[in-house]
């Protein structure tokens, strides 16, 4: 007898049970219904968020750890390591250079802020500390000392990133220095420790779209969609800038190792969806160096590259901030000369690399910026308060495809992407280097453990996996 083809509405329950893209996109549709039709139940939701983000936060500083120390031991070349953080370094500084700059002129060209004519004094300025919690952006001496860790413990307790990495290099350096005959158990117990932390984050990861929906619900329940328009000029040219930068990058990549960025989107849509759900990158930067791994980039590169580039890299943040400083002069009547323009990108490209896990530090960079000007009001800063949010997806997004093509570039560069195995992986083929099933175990023999999905797992078993 011929098979009856499933009906749609078994089709699509199949498809919202086992594919996380689903659920995602309607978990971010029902929280923006929620939070518009009933804002104190979108606010009350945002517990769901805020708790995912910290379970998946638990779960970074030692993964990033496991990568980078197996990472360097397992290419055996602790130069080679040197010269991924040099290229990697030069990549973000030129990167964030470039956002800055399409940020100005974009800003120049369109004026999102002239004609408001903003009395400064109407501001109140108090809001802005309230947003920054008093912090202020470290100094250039102060950030290099605080990514040297005072105590192992404390890298790992308070989920400092640069610290986490400098202590794993040292660790990975002393693996290889040491080798394997004096040392034999620590890479093999590092790299199950790995496989560990990879699967308490595929558990996590089920709760991804209640997470995406309490944040929705709650950004929609306390800010409203009025400004949208109120703000639509700014808003519009933020977003459209950041289009723009990602086609320059989309054509750098392709320019630099071949592969579409475009492919990679689709690749990674789950992992994107996420990141703009959450307003957070750090939510995916496990499930984003699985997949780089998976696509070519070898660990130590990726081990290194994406972490750093959450300190360094921040195009999208450079992209608003530079857009921001023109809007709130504009906004005022301030008249920014050329030099003056200069100035801010010189100031922006030292406040930027600060700004990486400090409260309200888009407006600390701002403030800063408007100070070494001593042209801008410092509460015009406040002006900002009423969008600052909803930038926040189009940051997120912009940062991590920034980091995620530096890794491939950096990988190019370095001799460490296998390019075959990339445009394989990106075109959504099984790679023919991923690892045979486990055979079936005789009777009674115990079953052998499942791999969770790693380096060389095919893109979509890996995807699936984690979802499921």
């Amino acid at each position: 007898m011929p098979q009856v083809a499933p009906s749609l509405a078994r089709r699509a329950a199949r498809l919202l049970r086992t594919s996380l893209f689903t659920q995602v996109v309607c978990a971010l549709v029902l929280g923006i219904t929620v939070g518009r039709l009933w804002p104190d139940v979108g606010t009350a939701v945002q517990p769901l968020g805020d708790g995912f983000i910290r379970l998946i936060k638990a779960m970074i500083a030692p993964l990033v750890f496991c990568v980078v120390v197996a990472g360097i031991a397992k290419a055996g070349d602790l130069k080679a390591f040197g010269r991924i953080g040099l290229k990697a370094l030069i990549w973000f500084e030129v990167a964030t250079t470039l956002a800055l700059l399409v940020g100005l002129l974009a800003a120049n060209l369109t004026s999102p802020g002239t004609g408001m004519h903003v009395d400064p004094a109407s501001l109140d300025a108090s809001a802005v500390d309230g947003k920054t919690e008093g912090g202020q952006l470290p100094s250039t001496t102060q950030f290099i000392l605080d990514a040297l860790p005072d105590s192992a413990i404390g890298a790992f307790a308070e989920n400092s990133l640069l610290q986490v990495l400098v202590l794993a290099c040292l660790v990975g350096a002393a693996v290889l220095h040491l080798g394997k005959t004096k040392v034999p158990a620590i890479l093999p117990a590092i790299e199950q420790a790995q496989e560990v932390v990879f699967a308490v984050v595929g558990f996590v990861m089920r709760l991804a779209p209640l997470a995406v929906f309490g944040a929705a619900a709650h950004l929609v329940g306390e800010y409203g969609l009025g400004a949208l328009r109120t703000y639509g000029e700014l808003i519009a040219v933020c977003y459209g800038v950041a289009m723009l930068f990602l086609v320059l990058l989309a054509v750098a990549l392709k320019a630099v190792t071949g592969l579409s960025l475009w492919k990679f989107v689709r690749y990674t849509r789950e992992e994107l969806l996420l990141a703009l759900g959450t307003a957070s990158s750090e939510t995916v930067m496990p499930r984003m160096m699985q997949k780089l791994r998976a696509a070519g980039c070898r660990d130590d590169a990726v081990g290194l590259v994406l972490p750093t580039g959450y300190s360094f890299n921040l195009d999208g943040a450079s992209i608003y901030l530079s857009i921001g400083t023109l809007f709130i002069a504009q906004a005022v009547d301030v008249h920014l000369s050329i030099g003056q323009q200069i100035t801010v990108v010189l100031v922006l490209m030292l406040t930027s690399k600060g700004m990486a896990g400090v409260p309200g530090s888009a407006f600390l960079a701002l403030s800063a910026t408007a100070s070494a000007l001593g042209v801008i009001p410092a509460g015009a800063v406040a002006l900002l308060l009423g969008v600052d949010r909803i930038m926040d997806s189009m940051r997120v997004v912009t940062n991590l495809l920034g980091n995620c093509v530096a890794v491939f570039a950096v990988s190019r560069w370095e001799g460490a992407l296998d390019t075959a195995k990339a445009k394989r992986v990106l075109a959504g083929q099984a790679d023919s280097d991923a690892p045979e099933p486990p055979a079936t175990p005789a009777a009674g023999e115990p079953a052998a453990l499942t791999k969770s999905p790693g380096a060389g797992t095919p893109p979509e078993s890996a995807s699936v996996s984690a979802d499921r």
